[in-house]
């Protein structure tokens, strides 16, 4: 019990180094920022919003951070909401829930989007327009490093040019930034750190996850890493090389 007590205790350290010094590179948090964290339920947001929780409780920089969870009426994936709030209750943060829907799209455009665009599209909507009409400048997404190397293998791919989902991205046509604090950190490390603090999984898991181009990139990248155990850092360098992990 007490090696595990150490375990989580280092490899919550490890993270919160590996935040921070994200943070730092690519200018993610600021003294003044309201963060606003779309928290799906999943491992993910979930480690996110206790870093960043627990980041908020150091002098500097000074920010506040507040959970938001969208659920969509059309796509059959279940949160357990009673735990979602006992957890931001324990880390003393405010939990915002908003039921939203697309079936008022029309027939013709909802037939030409795959499910997963419109699920998402709407989503990150809520996630705007909440942030929008209660304050917030910023938004924080739980994608990790695996997230960030497997959308740049997709485009690469499946569109044709070299980009990623950026670290910080800079809105144009809105005052908000949308950040992502676990750019660094490998989804491995996250899993660890879900399993020693007993991070509860969804109720239902979202029936169109595993058919997707994302999941082809995943297996493309496992098996660039079999090829070289180098080839993270390899791609991770020329992501950064290239520019193309801060956009303003």
């Amino acid at each position: 019990m007490i090696n595990e007590e150490k375990e989580k205790k280092a490899l919550e350290k490890r993270l919160l180094r590996s935040l921070r010094t994200a943070s730092a590179r690519y200018d993610l948090i600021a003294d003044g920022d309201r963060i606003l964290v779309g928290l799906s339920g999943g491992k993910d947001s979930l480690c996110l919003l206790r870093l960043l929780a627990l980041q908020s409780r150091i002098l500097r920089p000074s920010f506040s951070v507040e959970a938001l969870h969208v659920r969509m009426e059309e796509v059959q994936y279940e949160t357990d909401l009673s735990y979602l709030r006992s957890f931001c209750e324990q880390l003393n943060v405010p939990l915002h829930v908003v039921t939203a829907s697309f079936t008022q799209s029309s027939q013709t455009t909802r037939s030409e989007k795959p499910v997963c665009f419109l699920c998402s599209w709407n989503r990150r909507k809520q996630l705007f327009n909440f942030a929008q009409d209660h304050g917030f400048n910023k938004i924080a997404l739980g994608h990790h490093q695996d997230d960030l190397l497997h959308t740049a293998l997709m485009n690469l791919t499946f569109q044709g040019h070299f980009s990623t989902m950026p670290a910080r991205l800079e809105m144009r046509k809105m005052p908000l930034a949308i950040i992502r604090p676990l750019c660094a950190i490998q989804e491995t490390d996250i899993q660890q750190y879900a399993t020693l603090y007993q991070f509860l999984p969804l109720v239902k898991r979202c029936p169109f996850e595993h058919d997707s181009q994302r999941t082809a990139a995943r297996h493309l990248f496992n098996e660039l890493e079999k090829m070289n155990p180098e080839a993270r850092y390899s791609l991770w360098h020329a992501i950064e090389a290239a520019g193309k992990l801060v956009e303003s």
